[in-house]
């Protein structure tokens, strides 16, 4: 039962802590909604929304029932928990949850996974840069008929390009409408 003004500092989390948490699918639902808003959510609303995500249907087609058990486990049971990992602030009194700094340290478990093959991207840009800076160095016709300098800006920005793709692409896919689809 921590609040925001007395949640833990910035905090490695251990594995263990980590597997715990992210092994019930409500508590890797929360985390996922808490994302998608950066801002502080009404318990109310993130109740409605991983409720919604559970019944494989709307806010507006839930029952009362619905709504009211995933809240009552919320606030009973994920949250608390989640806040005393460190990893969400939430306030009991207030109704209100956001994910602390800590909760960065779960991007790599919690993110949607790439189907593009980034390794291998990265790999044949670099074997194609060096094929093109030797060919240059050595003077091997047509790559010395382009001046060392251009070679160099067209790598950096192949490269840069290639970086800028990748970011969008991650931030396009975290802020995926869906929850992860990890079954418990």
């Amino acid at each position: 039962m921590s609040s925001a003004d007395n949640s833990p500092e910035r905090e490695t989390l251990s594995e263990d802590l980590i597997f715990d948490v992210l092994k019930n699918r409500r508590r890797r639902y929360t985390l996922h909604y808490l994302k998608q808003q950066e801002r502080p959510v009404e318990l109310s609303e993130l109740a409605e929304q991983v409720a919604a995500w559970e019944n494989d249907t709307t806010v507006e087609g839930l029952s009362a029932n619905e709504r009211k058990s995933v809240y009552t486990s919320l606030y009973q049971t994920h949250l608390p928990k989640l806040a005393d990992a460190g990893i969400v602030d939430y306030n009991q009194n207030r109704g209100v949850v956001e994910l602390s700094d800590n909760a960065a340290q779960l991007e790599g478990y919690l993110r949607p996974q790439d189907e593009f093959p980034w390794i291998r991207y990265y790999l044949a840009l670099a074997v194609v840069s060096a094929v093109l800076v030797i060919g240059d160095l050595f003077g091997v016709p047509p790559f010395d008929a382009i001046p060392d300098e251009i070679w160099g800006i067209l790598i950096v920005a192949a490269f840069a390009l290639s970086a800028a793709t990748h970011y969008f692409r991650r931030r396009q896919l975290s802020r995926q409408e869906a929850p992860p689809n990890v079954e418990q």
